[in-house]
């Protein structure tokens, strides 16, 4: 059964989602109940680009890009962004436009559906700022010792392999010594991305703290983390990272543990830490035996 004009207004105007459209030359002519009762505006003070007004200027650019690319492609497409509340508070918006086209496939313009998703998005900024190291944007410790230890616990219930790899930055003080601390925050930010490309998907990296990284690889022999930490040691040392004018050199001493007989992922940890420290150790014996 189609519907006519004014059952279709009907449940247009009654729609809990904010619904508007708009013609072919990108300028919005309509505006449902629920937009203009969220927004606190009449419907001439949205149509055109009077709805634009409400954008939080941070999403501005890019909303009207997204917006504006997809009309000349005549393509649906979705966005987020921040919309101002009749109250003043900006709510964030998940926007979905779909072309609309005639029975001749002509288009028409777009019609659009939004929904306020504030909560959704505002919960996982929560989350990431409670998992996510605040200068790399890798896992931080607390995370990853979770993430961790529920690895663990799996590879000995079903007696699979598990390695952890602890890395740091050799002579990191030196480099905020000589560069200056904003040097050595982008350096770790640097490495960080770095690592992040070495790893498989499901390899787990974090930040354990200073200029600390550690790699859980489940499923992994000691022998296989192995071979990965070579070729990244190898590509370390021959990295050079731009900082302004300043090309700055690095390298890392690792340290390779498999899972054993430990009866706690924490006794996994200090075997990498250990052996890391045996590695640093050993570097720095051979340097200053070569002076």
């Amino acid at each position: 059964m189609n519907l006519n004009p004014i059952e279709y207004q009907i449940i247009v105007e009654s729609s809990p989602n904010m619904i508007w459209r708009a013609g072919t030359d990108a300028l919005c002519n309509y505006f449902n109940a629920t937009w203009l009762k969220f927004t606190g505006k009449t419907m001439n003070e949205e149509i055109g680009n009077g709805w634009a007004t409400g954008v939080h200027p941070e999403d501005f650019e890019r909303c009207l890009k997204i917006y504006l690319d997809n009309f000349a492609t005549q393509t649906d497409f979705e966005m987020e962004y921040r919309l101002k509340r009749h109250d003043g508070i900006y709510r964030w918006i998940y926007d979905r436009g779909a072309a609309v086209f005639s029975d001749k496939n002509v288009f028409e313009g777009y019609i659009g559906s939004c929904v306020d998703v504030t909560d959704k998005i505002e919960g996982q900024l929560m989350r990431d700022l409670a998992q996510k190291d605040g200068l790399t944007g890798i896992y931080n410790r607390q995370h990853f010792e979770r993430l961790g230890t529920t690895e663990f616990l799996r590879a000995k219930r079903f007696n699979t392999y598990l390695t952890l790899v602890m890395i740091d930055m050799d002579d990191f003080k030196n480099i905020n010594d000589t560069y200056g601390h904003i040097a050595g925050d982008f350096v770790l930010k640097e490495v960080a991305l770095f690592l992040s490309k070495q790893i498989r998907d499901f390899d787990v990296l974090a930040r354990f703290g200073g200029d600390e990284f550690v790699i859980l690889m489940p499923n992994t022999k000691q022998s296989e983390a192995q071979t990965m930490v070579d070729r990244v040691d190898n590509t370390l040392s021959e990295l050079k990272i731009l900082f302004e004018k300043d090309l700055i050199s690095i390298s890392a001493s690792f340290g390779i543990t498999q899972l054993n007989e430990e009866e706690k992922f924490e006794k996994v940890l200090v075997a990498a830490d250990k052996r890391l420290y045996e590695k640093k150790r050993n570097r720095s014996l051979k340097q200053s035996s070569e002076i």
